[in-house]
C-alpha cells in the first residue's frame, strides 16, 4: 500500500510558475506507476500527466504539454508537477494518484491510491 500527500499549490497569476509535489509513503514507490489528475468544479476528473516507474515513460494532456513537466525521484519518494505559463483554466483541484504497474495509466478508475488533492487558483 502507499499514501499519497500533495502539497505546493495555491495561488498564482496568469503566466506564472508553481510547483507541485506528492510525497508517498512506504518502501516500494518505485514499482508504482504516477499520476496527476485534476478536476475543475462542475466537470469530470482528467488526466493532466502521467510517469512509468522509472520514469522514462511520461504521457501529458494536450492542453498541458509544453508547460507542465512531470517527474519522479524514487529516492526521494516524490513525484513532481512543475507548472508554467499558468492559464486561467488550469484551475483545479489537483491529485496524485498511484497505481503498482510499470506503465502508467490514462484513466482514473485505473489508480488504487489518492491523495487529498491541492488546489491550484490562476487569477489575476
Amino acid at each position: 500500500q502507499v499514501q499519497l500527500v500533495e502539497s505546493g499549490g495555491g495561488l498564482a497569476q496568469p503566466g506564472g510558475s508553481l510547483r507541485l509535489s506528492c510525497a508517498a509513503s512506504g518502501r516500494t514507490f518505485s514499482r508504482y506507476a504516477m499520476a496527476w489528475f485534476r478536476q475543475a468544479p462542475g466537470k469530470e476528473r482528467e488526466l493532466v500527466a502521467a510517469i512509468s516507474l522509472n520514469g522514462g515513460s511520461t504521457n501529458y494532456a494536450g492542453s498541458v504539454k509544453g508547460r507542465f513537466t512531470i517527474s519522479r525521484d524514487n529516492a526521494k519518494n516524490t513525484v513532481y508537477l512543475q507548472m508554467n505559463s499558468l492559464k486561467p483554466e488550469d484551475t483545479a483541484v489537483y491529485y496524485c494518484a498511484a497505481q503498482y504497474s510499470a506503465m502508467y495509466y490514462t484513466i482514473p478508475s485505473e489508480y488504487g491510491y489518492w491523495g487529498q488533492g491541492t488546489q491550484v487558483t490562476v487569477s489575476s
